[in-house]
């Protein structure tokens, strides 16, 4: 009696095979592209352009219970102008509360169109400055709510800069005051307020700035209140390169352009429908291919059990098949 093995057609395995392993390709492009899209949105802007100089002041509670940072930047000579600039802010800050640019390092402030995006911890600012000074501004809070008052701002290292410079107001009525890193120059401004200040020297792009202000004050009252009418004056600590921030530009207007991430979330979106198409193509394919091989079963005549395409004798009582 000659017996031959059942088995299934080598194309229906290697068809569901390589269904099956599409399935997981798509599926792990699927959960990693959205991660990478926000790595990539939140990760330092890229080709920004070398800064010859980069002032950070902070002045604590001034109007209001909240940091006013500002922040003065000069472009390298050589710089190609109009040059696009990139700056990361704190998501906390809620975006930037003044974009503007001056002729001069101590010129009067123009406003800036620019984009904004939230991603993640920051808030990305995008704008296009005509001259090589540029000047931002935000507001992050403060919790005056203990005596004991704590502020950190890091600066994430968006530009490779010649020469840093930072500048610290002291809260009016504060008292216990200590600055990490340690500025060693103290300046009595044209307010009657002290600033603490220091240049630090180059920063490479890509390292991070971290600046911590501790203080000891009772009540909520902003060092505004507490000045007398010449408060308008603008304050003059003992520093080169331009000192205290002048008044902020009227509302920066921002403009309509897409955020960062939309063009790579939009790609995501594509992705998805074609991994979706091919994957229904692909199931239907096999399934048409499934079909002859399931009409061709035939039965042996002479016991009735189903036999597999292919076979001469009957697998059960061996009798030759028609």
């Amino acid at each position: 009696m000659h017996l031959e093995m059942t088995r299934q057609p080598i194309g229906a395995d290697n068809g569901q095979t390589s269904l099956a392993a599409l399935l997981r390709m798509v599926a792990v492009a699927t959960l990693l592209l959205p991660a990478l899209v926000l790595a990539q949105a939140g990760a330092a802007p890229k080709g920004n352009p070398r800064l010859a100089s980069l002032n950070i002041e902070i002045w604590p509670e001034y109007d209001r219970p909240a940091a006013l940072v500002i922040l003065r930047g000069a472009l390298a000579e050589g710089v190609k102008l109009p040059a696009a600039v990139t700056l990361r802010l704190p998501a906390a800050s809620g975006g930037p509360a003044a974009v503007a640019y001056s002729v001069t390092a101590d010129g009067n402030l123009l406003n800036l169109k620019h984009e904004r995006a939230t991603v993640g911890e920051f808030i990305t600012v995008k704008f296009e400055t005509p001259e090589r000074f540029f000047h931002v501004e935000f507001y992050e809070p403060i919790a005056t709510n203990v005596a004991a008052r704590t502020y950190r701002y890091v600066w994430p290292g968006d530009y490779a800069v010649e020469r840093v410079t930072v500048i610290v107001q002291e809260p009016a009525s504060a008292t216990e005051i200590s600055v990490e890193p340690k500025l060693d120059g103290v300046s009595k401004g044209q307010d009657g307020l002290q600033y603490r200040l220091a240049d630090l020297g180059a920063l490479e792009a890509g390292k991070s700035l971290p600046i911590t202000l501790r203080y000891t004050k009772a009540g909520t009252r902003p060092t505004a209140e507490n000045l007398k009418p010449k408060v308008s004056e603008t304050p003059a600590p003992a520093m080169a390169a331009p000192t205290a921030p002048a008044p902020a530009p009227v509302a920066a207007a921002a403009s309509g352009g897409l955020p960062d991430w939309a063009l790579p979330l939009a790609a995501f979106a594509i992705f998805g429908l074609l991994g979706a198409v091919l994957i229904l193509w692909l199931w239907r394919r096999e399934s048409r291919s499934a079909t002859p091989a399931s009409s061709a079963t035939r039965a042996c005549a002479k016991c009735g059990a189903a036999q597999a395409p292919g076979n001469r004798f009957c697998a059960k009582c061996g009798a030759k098949l028609a």
